[in-house]
């Protein structure tokens, strides 16, 4: 397995994090003890997610133009 495949493995696994943690954020934002602080974590985490995402995508991008596959 190669150095560009573990680090794509890696941030896979920190988008789903990120989104996982916001959809828990949100779900407990809306439960009778919510506090505007979850729904905060909520919003940050999935912004973390869109961005991770878009590091993803430039990693490849990236990689396959300067020939590392």
């Amino acid at each position: 397995m190669s150095l560009r495949t573990i680090h794509i493995l890696f941030i896979v696994a920190s988008i789903l994090l990120a989104v996982f943690m916001g959809i828990w954020a949100i779900v407990a934002f809306r439960s009778p003890l919510g506090s505007s602080g979850h729904l905060a974590t909520g919003l940050v985490s999935c912004l973390v997610a869109m961005g991770l995402s878009l590091y993803a995508v430039s990693f490849v991008r990236k990689t396959r133009r300067i020939g590392i596959e």
